[in-house]
């Protein structure tokens, strides 16, 4: 039995919700996942399809949300002289703009259909990928339209939010972790993609030397190619309805808000340190900041956001066997204590050790991303039991709360896309070492992991384990 199903009480199967219409435009009438019937017949193939493409969009969307990650590194070769705060504003803006685009993106699928605002979405993408090529072509660029163009980049980061309000509708409850975690794994792998191509393609497309602007152009084929999918495959459910009471509700509900809390520990530290990974590398090893292969050259920060998004799913499966909590407080056990490591042993100097030091506080990161993820509908579901309003069937107003619920959360805990590297900024401004800033870091995660215990872990909490 899953978490879902062991929080709420079973019930008497529902009656048939009857059969799909298709309306011109990709829409589809009477959807109801919880009908098994409908599920097993057509259901289940039309929410994978729609799943396989929501994925494909979203992977770009993280692309392009962390190509500046890696562009910075190189932009001192490209010509660009800019100053240690200046890169690390461009790196931590896309980050600023992504989290506040989430907000308004989680409302969208409702007003424009699921389908509809994929393609929108995906077709946005193209402006700050072809703004990024241009922009770093000219070294006498001014910083504040590189910044500009960054911010743009935040296009991407927002897609994240409409793409799993949108699959949210299409899965039962008892399906829809899963679900939800291949898509979230899905785009985190865009981090990992983007830091691992830019680097050998911008060597690779000048002979050896360096063509940063291929950096932006080599996706918008791919971009146009996922739009056309989405507008050739993808559907759109008259069901998926905005619910401003149900969204009222959620911003007041206290739970919402110590998870975004949890989420900025978990997620925004994944985002936040795969955006700065290949600066920190730069930074305190630069002999091992790039690998020759051939004619191209390859970063190893790519490790870091593909460890951590391969983590992702399988931190949602341990939630589901152990309970988020759990898998959360033991998420941020591991964080603080190798974020207190790296400081520790930085002086050894030691690139490979400081390399496996942050892919094992990126797996902890990620794995922490899908537990505490998948606490939020179960946090919700009991609530809505508490109060007499969820059954087997995930009522309507339960779904639509924990619809905007994951919307919410995930615009806050993004976040810390920003703060990590403004953090950074800070300490290495302040000291010259970033020192100071883990030692804050290792203090959160603390702080985080006593949160999470205090009111999901302990004997007396009234949601018991989640």
């Amino acid at each position: 039995m899953s978490i879902d199903e062991a929080a709420s009480p079973t019930l008497a199967p529902p009656a048939s919700a009857g059969p799909l219409v298709h309306r011109p435009g990709r829409w589809i009438d009477n959807w109801d996942a919880e009908d098994t019937t409908q599920w097993t017949s057509v259901g289940r193939t039309i929410a994978k399809r729609n799943l396989q493409w929501s994925i494909a969009c979203e992977f770009l969307g993280f692309v392009v949300w962390q190509l500046w990650s890696i562009v910075v590194v190189y932009l001192p070769a490209a010509g660009f002289t800019f100053s240690t705060s200046q890169i690390f504003w461009l790196i931590s803006m896309p980050s600023l703009v992504g989290a506040t685009l989430r907000i308004p993106y989680t409302f969208m699928v409702p007003r424009l259909g699921g389908r509809n605002w994929t393609i929108i979405s995906a077709l946005l993408l193209l402006i700050p990928s072809v703004g990024l090529a241009l922009c770093v072509s000219n070294p006498d660029t001014p910083f504040g339209v590189l910044l500009a163009v960054a911010a743009l980049a935040g296009f991407g980061g927002g897609n994240f939010a409409s793409s799993m309000a949108n699959i949210t509708f299409f899965y039962p409850a008892r399906e829809k972790g899963w679900a939800l975690g291949l898509n979230a794994a899905g785009g985190n792998l865009g981090a990992a993609v983007a830091q691992f191509v830019v680097p050998v393609a911008v060597a690779l497309g000048a002979a050896a030397t360096l063509n940063l602007p291929l950096a932006g152009w080599i996706w918008v084929p791919l971009i146009l190619v996922a739009a056309f999918g989405a507008w050739k495959y993808m559907d759109n459910l008259s069901n998926a309805k905005s619910d401003l009471a149900g969204s009222l509700a959620a911003v007041r509900e206290p739970h919402l808000w110590i998870m975004a809390l949890l989420y900025i520990g978990t997620f925004g530290s994944f985002i936040g340190f795969a955006g700065v990974f290949p600066k920190l590398i730069v930074d305190s090893f630069p002999a091992f900041s790039t690998f020759a292969m051939g004619p191209a050259t390859l970063s190893l920060a790519f490790l870091g956001p593909l460890v951590g998004s391969l983590a992702r799913p399988f931190g949602g499966r341990l939630a589901d066997r152990f309970g988020g909590a759990m898998i959360t407080v033991i998420a941020f056990a591991v964080m603080a204590a190798i974020a207190l490591s790296v400081v520790w042993t930085l002086p050894l100097s030691n690139f490979w050790l400081f390399l496996g030091l942050f892919l094992i506080l990126f797996a902890a990161a990620g794995a922490g991303n899908g537990a505490t993820y998948r606490m939020i509908p179960v946090i919700f579901a009991r609530r809505g039991a508490a109060a007499g309003t969820a059954d087997l069937r995930e009522s309507v107003s339960t779904a639509r709360m924990s619809a905007a619920a994951l919307g919410l959360i995930s615009a806050v805990g993004a976040y810390g896309g920003f703060l990590i590297p403004q953090v950074l900024n800070a300490s290495k401004g302040a000291s010259g070492s970033y020192d100071g800033a883990f030692y804050g870091f290792v203090a959160g995660y603390v702080l985080m992991l006593a949160v999470t215990w205090f009111f999901y872990l302990r004997r007396s909490s009234t949601l018991g384990k989640v």
